[in-house]
């Protein structure tokens, strides 16, 4: 049936986009101004896709609006531009509270004891089904084009981390010998990054990326948005293999 879903899927991409999304856009997603006419063009095209098959949902007492919508969406499809993708099939939900939440938080150390508790999220992101954000993060994260946070860019990843099964670091790659690099790469530098946090040095990527390999790639994939200059100045092998796996070169932009 997947020839079904895409018929269904170039309607949807052929409709008139709504220019009070556009201006939405515009306004809260700073980003999108360094594309270029067809990449803007694209991304509405995935902003459609997106939006007809994914369900919003608020909670904490937010009530969900075109404008809450939109701004996620735009942010999710920008991870999509230039690929072939089917619009992060794993996820159906996109939950949204109006500020940072607490949830339940579990941990196993290196003994394997496991601990619980409560703790405050920006965000998360479910293997699958969901993703959970806080609408006050959304905004900030997407005002600031250049401050190497955006949570939206963060949980997406992990969304496309998942899409072969697992979250490791590792998703699903355009050819088969890009492994091998992305493998040896990706491994040294979450490993550099562990030994700096470790060691209490300054550290390039946020330290929460020195987490898990899954973290890193989400850490990586935003720094590589928002800082891509500096990215590619200072971990030139990442920023290459970040720029072959999304096929987009942010740090030749014009901003």
């Amino acid at each position: 049936m997947d020839w079904l879903k895409e018929r269904r899927r170039r309607q949807v991409r052929a409709r008139e986009f709504p220019a009070t999304w556009r201006k939405t856009i515009e306004r809260n997603v700073p980003f999108v101004r360094q594309l270029s006419p067809a990449d803007r063009r694209e991304l509405e095209e995935h902003v459609q896709v997106f939006l007809a098959e994914k369900r919003f949902e608020g909670a904490g007492g937010l009530r969900m609006t075109d404008e809450i919508r939109v701004t996620v969406a735009a942010q999710a499809c920008v991870l999509l531009l230039h690929r072939r993708t089917d619009y992060y099939p794993g996820l159906r939900s996109i939950i949204v509270y109006p500020h940072a939440y607490v949830a339940r938080h579990f941990e196993r150390d290196d003994a394997g004891i496991v601990s619980e508790g409560m703790e405050h999220r920006l965000g998360e992101s479910w293997t699958r089904g969901a993703v959970v954000l806080s609408w006050d993060d959304i905004r900030s994260g997407a005002a600031d084009i250049h401050d190497g946070h955006n949570v939206v860019f963060h949980e997406f990843a992990h969304q496309l981390d998942a899409e072969n099964g697992e979250t490791d670091g590792a998703p699903i790659l355009p050819r088969r010998s890009m492994y091998v690099a992305w493998a040896r790469i990706l491994g040294e530098e979450y490993e550099k990054l562990r030994r700096d946090v470790a060691y209490g040095r300054d550290t390039l990527l946020d330290r929460y990326g020195a987490t898990n390999p899954a973290e890193f790639f989400a850490v990586a994939t935003e720094f590589f948005f928002e800082r891509p200059q500096q990215l590619r100045e200072q971990l030139p092998q990442l920023y290459d293999e970040l720029k072959s796996y999304y096929e987009q070169d942010p740090a030749s932009a014009d901003t």
